[in-house]
C-alpha cells in the first residue's frame, strides 16, 4: 500500500485541478445531470457522450420531464449511443423517483443502488460527486491506475478481481473531498495512465507507483484474453406495400430493447440470404413477401458479437400482420422514418434506402 498517503492525495488533487478537462457535467453538482452523465459514460467515450448529454438535457432538463416522456421519445434522444438498456433504465428510474420520492435523488449509495441501471460504480460516483459522500468509485480507468500503483497482477476484466481493487480504493480514499478525488483518479487514467503508452513522465504520482519504479509499467494491468468474437449472418427485408414500409419493434427486455427495425433474422445452415429473409419475415410477421432487389450488405460489431447483414427490398404478397417476437409494428411513409429510433446497424442502410428509386417513383 502507499507509504505516504497525504503526499499522494496532495499531488493527485493538485494535478487534477490544474489539468482536468472542461466537461459539461463538471459545471454542476445537480444529481440529475450527474446521473445522466454517469449512465451515458458507461462503456462510452467522453467525446461521444458530450453532444448526447447536451441534447438529452436540452430535451429533458428535469427528472420530471424525463419521467413524463414516452419511451419512444427517450430512445430517439439516445439513438446511436448504444447499450439501450441504459436509456430504458433511466426512464423507469425517473418515473420511480417522481412517483415515490417526489423527484428527489437519495443521497446515500445503498439507496441509489436500488434504482434500475445503477450499480456499484455509478452509485459511488453520484454519491461522491453530487452529495460529497465519502465512498470510493472504481471504474476501468481507476483499476488500471491501481494495478500499476500497487503492481496488482489480478486481471482487471475479471469480476473476481473486483474485491481487491475495491479494498484498495477504500484504503486510500480521500475523505475531505471524495468527489474531486474520485474524478481525479479517473482523469489520471484517461489522460496519463492510459492503456497503451502511458505518459509516466507527466504523472503526478509516479513516485508512488510500484510498476514505474520497477520498470514494469507495460506489464500492467493484466487482462484476461477473451474468446474470439462470433459473427452471425443476418437477412433483413424492407417490406413495401402501397409505398409504405413495415417496421417492427423489439421487445423492451433484451438487446436493443424498444427500438424499431426492419424484420429479419439469422440464416440457418446453408440457407441462402434471400430465402432466409422470406422465412424470417413470415415467422415474425405472418406476411408473405417476395424479394425484388438486394439493397446492400452491411457489417456491424456489437460488444460480444458481429453481424453481416444482407438487406433486401421486398414486395408484400399476402397475409395480415400477426407478430411473433416483435411487440408492435407500423406501416410508415418513407418521409417519416427519422421519427423512429433504429439500431445503428439499420442506420447503415437507411440512408441508401432513402435514395432507392423505387420509393421516389
Amino acid at each position: 500500500m502507499l507509504n505516504n498517503l497525504p503526499d499522494f492525495h496532495s499531488r493527485l488533487l493538485s494535478w487534477y485541478h490544474q489539468n482536468k478537462r472542461d466537461l459539461p457535467w463538471r459545471q454542476t453538482t445537480d444529481p440529475y445531470s450527474i446521473w445522466i452523465s454517469e449512465i451515458m459514460l458507461q462503456q462510452t467515450q467522453v467525446n461521444t457522450v458530450i453532444p448526447y448529454y447536451k441534447r438529452f438535457l436540452g430535451q429533458f432538463p428535469t427528472i420530471e420531464e424525463l419521467s413524463q416522456a414516452t419511451l419512444d421519445e427517450v430512445l430517439k434522444q439516445w439513438e446511436g449511443l448504444g447499450y439501450y438498456s441504459r436509456a430504458r433504465n433511466l426512464h423507469v428510474a425517473a418515473q420511480t423517483l417522481v412517483k415515490e420520492n417526489l423527484g428527489q435523488f437519495p443521497e446515500h449509495r445503498n439507496e441509489l443502488k436500488k434504482l434500475p441501471g445503477i450499480g456499484d460504480y455509478t452509485s459511488a460516483a453520484i454519491a461522491s460527486i453530487a452529495f460529497n459522500q465519502a465512498v470510493p468509485a472504481v471504474d476501468g480507468n481507476i483499476k488500471r491506475v491501481f494495478a500499476r500503483l500497487a503492481a496488482i497482477d489480478d486481471p482487471v476484466n475479471v469480476t473476481t478481481s473486483n474485491k481487491r481493487f475495491n479494498r484498495m480504493a477504500s484504503q486510500i480514499l480521500y475523505h475531505d473531498d471524495p468527489g474531486s478525488y474520485n474524478q481525479a483518479l479517473m482523469e489520471l487514467g484517461a489522460l496519463v495512465c492510459r492503456p497503451q503508452k502511458p505518459e509516466c513522465g507527466k504523472c503526478p504520482v509516479s513516485s508512488h507507483c510500484t510498476a514505474f519504479k520497477s520498470g514494469k509499467v507495460e506489464q500492467f494491468p493484466q487482462v484476461k484474453k477473451r474468446l474470439k468474437t462470433p459473427e452471425y449472418h443476418i437477412a433483413v427485408g424492407v417490406v413495401i406495400r402501397n409505398k409504405k414500409l413495415l417496421i417492427t419493434r423489439r421487445p423492451e427486455n433484451g438487446l436493443l430493447g424498444g427500438l424499431w427495425e426492419f424484420p429479419g433474422g439469422k440464416l440457418e445452415n446453408n440457407e441462402e440470404p434471400n430465402k432466409a429473409c422470406v422465412r424470417e419475415i413470415k415467422e415474425e410477421t405472418g406476411l408473405n413477401v417476395t424479394p425484388v432487389e438486394h439493397l446492400t450488405t452491411v457489417k456491424h460489431a456489437y460488444s460480444h458479437f458481429k453481424i453481416k447483414m444482407d438487406v433486401y427490398i421486398c414486395n408484400f404478397v399476402s397475409g395480415e400482420v400477426e407478430l411473433s417476437g416483435p411487440t408492435d409494428y407500423r406501416w410508415i411513409a418513407p418521409e417519416v422514418i427519422d421519427e423512429y429510433a433504429f439500431p445503428k446497424a439499420n442506420h447503415k442502410f437507411i440512408s441508401k434506402l432513402k435514395k432507392w428509386q423505387g420509393l421516389a417513383s
